[in-house]
Parts: C-alpha cells; structure tokens; sequence
C-alpha cells in the first residue's frame, strides 16, 4: 500500500485582481497534516503553488499520482483556487461544466469532465480523495476584497472576464435537461467540495491567517476528533460549523456510500 498526494494552491494570477490569500496556506495545511497525521511521507506530496500550478503542470501531476495506482493505495487530491464555469460541451446532464481556474487560467481552464475522465481509470480498491476548495457559481459579479473584519472574498471568476459565454446565455440556448449521466454511485473518487453549484466559497482571515472557509474549519474538525472520524461525521460537523461562523456555504460530500464511511485519509 502506498499514500501520495497533490496539494494545489493559487493565490498570485497574472491578473492582480484575481488575487486569493488564503489557497497557498491550504494547501500547505492539507500536505501537513497529511504527513503529520496520516503516515504520508514528504517526499510522496506534491505541493504546487501559484505560478507552478498551470493546467499542463496540474494535469501532469493528477496523471503522476494516479499512475500504478493498486488496490489499498491512498490518494489526495486538494485544489484552492478560483473557480468558474464553462458552457458544456460534453453532452452530459448539466447546462455547464464546473471549472477550476489555474494560474494561466485565461488560456486553458481545468474542467470537471478533464477530471473525471482520469478518474474513471482508477482501479477498484484505490481510495482516492479530492477536496476541492473553490466555487462554480452562477451570479455575474466579481468582486474585490469585502469591507468585513476578516477580509472576505468569494473564489469565483467571471467566465465572461475570461473570454466565455455567460450562464444566462448558457441557459438560453439549452435544450431540454436530461437525466444524470453520472450518479455518485459510479464514482471512483470522494469528493468533498467547499459549497453547492450555486453558492460561493470564501477565502477569509481567521486570526493572523488567511484560508478558505471550508478548509479552515473541515481542519479543525478533524483536529478536535483526534482525526479518527469517517468523511460522513466530518461533513456532518463541517456544514454547521459554517453556518455558525456566518458563511453562507455548505460543503457538499459526493461519492459512493461506502467511501463515506471510511475514516478520512485511509
């Protein structure tokens, strides 16, 4: 059995309005715990960080991880970054494709269908967990830094600030919804995400720093178990830990029903 992860965070765009402050820190939050806590060593986590974390890079490395991948591996995927939608091209059931924005973010875009088609290669048996801590959102605003003590931002691009269509023209020219093509029940991944396709994931100061809502708090729930709790407790506790805090998210948990209930990070 071995434990590999890929650890992403983006907090410099070429764009400086695009600025984040708090992806950098999860990611070296989620490669730490994961060496301190869960027997991963250093040298099996790839961190990448702002300029690194192109789309070629990120791909290149998700490939890295998954590749001879065997039944009992662990594998951790975590991605802080923007996120944004594109127009969907696939035929599946939705109006659009989630997206995350890498750093050349303008150029190319990372999306849900490039992940899943590497992901359906997974063997049976191999644990593979992706946290991802950005947000699809469907509103057309972008905006800069809120005025609030712990300095809020929402990790959302416009798509239309990157060249593509708006969602109200998505749902203008959409034909009529078709069933789901892909039921958590034929997933090889776990997924926990930082909030609904319609809602945003912040980025905010939580005393001296910066992170994102989600991995802020789903940390410190692991912490105050002492790290035993299963994915099912951890997100169980985590959506009113945000709703305590004042964060309109709620972190969703998608996979298959037995994944939910392994111990995070085994």
């Amino acid at each position: 059995m071995v434990k590999r992860a890929l650890c992403v965070g983006i907090n410099r765009y070429p764009r400086p309005e695009m600025a984040l402050r708090g992806c950098v820190n999860d990611a070296k939050a989620w490669a730490t715990l994961l060496t301190t806590s869960y027997d991963v060593t250093r040298s099996d986590v790839r961190l990448l960080t702002d300029a690194q974390a192109t789309r070629a890079r990120v791909l290149r490395e998700l490939g890295a991880l998954l590749a001879g991948a065997r039944r009992g591996d662990v594998l951790v995927f975590t991605n802080s970054s923007h996120g944004t939608y594109v127009a969907d091209a696939g035929g599946d059931e939705r109006l659009y494709d989630e997206a995350i924005v890498p750093y050349d973010g303008d150029d190319a875009l990372i999306v849900d269908d490039d992940l899943r088609t590497m992901f359906a290669d997974v063997p049976v048996g191999v644990r593979l967990t992706v946290i991802s801590d950005s947000c699809h959102s469907g509103s057309l605003t972008r905006e800069a830094f809120m005025e609030t003590p712990d300095h809020r931002r929402k990790r959302y691009v416009d798509p239309v600030a990157l060249g593509r269509r708006s969602i109200s023209d998505v749902r203008r020219r959409a034909g009529p919804r078709r069933p789901a093509t892909y039921p958590e029940s034929s997933m090889r991944e776990l997924l926990l995400s930082g909030c609904r396709a319609d809602q945003y994931s912040y980025d905010a100061r939580f005393g001296r720093r910066h992170q994102g809502a989600m991995t802020h708090h789903a940390l410190a729930v692991i912490a105050a178990a002492g790290g035993r709790l299963s994915y099912a407790q951890l997100h169980r506790r985590l959506v009113p830990a945000l709703r305590d805090a004042e964060f309109d998210q709620e972190p969703q948990l998608e996979g298959r029903a037995a994944f939910k209930r392994r111990q995070v990070f085994t």
